[in-house]
């Protein structure tokens, strides 16, 4: 598969993607943890103990930072002119973007401020909706609009004004890292306090003692599930869409090239390249390739008018 006839992609139900990964060094490994759990420990149906590494809601943000330029607080090169949402203070200085955001183009200070510019252009674009069915496809036009890459990551308008809060896009790119058969690495750690060890610890004073606990793997694997039969009925322009998958390759692909560094202790790289499950005859292009066709897809689908002009929209945040 290559870029020139990736269109015929969008007859494809899913395209499922994974790629093995080790520790960059050593054997240890640290999962993500969960409030009142800890690490997402379980059995596999033949009994083979399996642990989270990091879960699809965390991929999804990962996916996305690498494609932002923490620095500039923007895309990064080649995916300039891409459209979002950028919130400024009263001084217009950089707060947060709907890049960034949790909730995405849901997000309080773009909804919730004194500036009420965005909520009142989805209402005025989508207030057909207040009663009836939802119209998905106008829905993703307008968040493609606005705001790009929440057609990948998904969105939920939870705003009674917006179509009583019925408003969801599902994840079209989903994602997660597992390791099966796995053992508890069991550790510790101490913070030393040379001048006061007896002191009070609640107020960071004395000898602290604590456990820790990290794992070993016989294998850790990244799933990736990108959902087309989701893509095919938004109805798209076909260069939009084309646009879409290109972008969505690259995200993965970048990922796995700068973006596996999970914790501190959780510091990981691929073992092989992407092996395509689903369709079993798909090439992933490589990240080089994705790169270079992302300018030209991205120019196209401004001139052709689906994207806010200009493409970034600006919001002013106060309370």
């Amino acid at each position: 598969m290559t870029l020139t006839n990736m269109t015929n992609l969008i007859n494809t139900p899913r395209i499922l993607m994974e790629v093995d990964l080790k520790p960059v060094q050593g054997f240890r490994f640290q999962p993500t943890g969960f409030p009142d759990l800890g690490p997402a420990v379980y059995d596999a149906p033949d009994g083979t103990p399996c642990c989270l590494v990091e879960s699809p809601q965390s991929m999804a943000n990962r996916l996305e930072s690498v494609c932002w330029d923490e620095a500039e607080q923007d895309w990064i090169e080649p995916l300039k002119g891409l459209p979002y949402i950028k919130v400024v203070d009263e001084n217009n200085r950089f707060l947060t973007s709907s890049v960034i955001e949790a909730h995405r183009l849901n997000s309080p200070y773009i909804l919730e401020g004194n500036d009420k510019s965005v909520l009142n252009l989805l209402k005025q674009e989508l207030a057909d909706m207040e009663i009836g069915a939802v119209d998905i496809r106008r829905l993703a036009q307008i968040t493609l609009k606005l705001d790009i890459n929440a057609l990948h990551h998904g969105l939920f308008l939870a705003k009674k004004e917006l179509a009583g809060g019925r408003l969801r896009l599902p994840r079209m790119i989903s994602a997660f890292i597992e390791a099966q058969g796995v053992q508890p690495a069991q550790s510790g750690g101490a913070k030393l306090d040379h001048v006061n060890p007896s002191g009070e610890t609640s107020k960071g004073f004395g000898h602290v003692i604590y456990p820790r606990e990290e794992f070993t793997a016989k294998t850790i694997t990244a799933y990736f599930n990108l959902d087309i039969s989701l893509l095919r009925g938004y109805n798209l322009d076909a260069s939009v869409n084309e646009l879409l998958l290109t972008w969505a390759f690259y995200k993965i692909r970048k990922f796995l090239f700068e973006g596996l560094r999970l914790r501190t202790a959780c510091d990981l790289e691929p073992l092989d390249d992407i092996r395509v499950t689903r369709p079993s005859d798909l090439n992933i292009p490589p990240l080089e390739e994705l790169e270079a066709a992302l300018p030209d897809l991205i120019a196209e689908a401004r001139k052709k008018g689906f994207f806010a002009e200009p493409p970034v929209t600006i919001v002013k945040w106060s309370k």
